[in-house]
């Protein structure tokens, strides 16, 4: 029973690890070393409640409600030493003509508060509902609507006119 359990989480996360991840970047507004991170630490605390969270109506769900509370719980925690930055390596496998405009949302996405940028990502990203963003981030459905309105005029603030360059006619 053991065995099979593991082999079902085992399953589970690799179908699940490249989702999670791509969610992750965007959380941490292209941190990858941080993303890495909190993936981890999402199928870490995924595989100690593997047996309720198998049984749950949506396991997919419920691992991005864990990575998006352990990105939320890591930024409250972080420490005062440490100071974003608004440069990005260069990331492998940016080939196509869309990596500018990446680049560009990423750095705009950095700017947001925490919260904010969770709130966008899950509704945008994760292409959740107003009601599934607030159980996630466990506020009210008010709260998020107020943080998705403002994220969303501090990013057209923050992109202005310049993100018509990037896109495609």
């Amino acid at each position: 029973m053991r065995q099979r359990r593991t082999e079902d989480y085992a399953e589970f996360a690799s179908a699940r690890a490249g989702h999670l991840y791509r969610s992750a970047c965007l959380l941490t507004a292209g941190d990858t070393h941080l993303a890495e991170d909190l993936v981890q630490e999402t199928f870490g605390r995924l595989y100690v409640r593997w047996g309720r969270v198998s049984r749950a109506e949506n396991p997919a769900a419920y691992a991005q409600t864990v990575l998006t509370r352990t990105f939320l719980a890591h930024r409250r925690l972080r420490s005062s030493r440490e100071r974003a930055t608004d440069t990005f390596p260069d990331l492998p496998g940016a080939v196509d003509g869309d990596a500018p405009l990446r680049l560009t949302l990423m750095a705009a996405l950095a700017r947001l508060p925490a919260k904010d940028r969770a709130v966008v990502v899950l509704r945008y990203w994760e292409d959740l509902s107003v009601d599934q963003t607030a159980d996630v981030l466990n506020v009210s459905s008010a709260a998020v609507r107020t943080r998705c309105v403002r994220a969303l005029g501090r990013l057209r603030e923050l992109l202005g006119e310049d993100v018509h360059e990037y896109s495609r006619p």
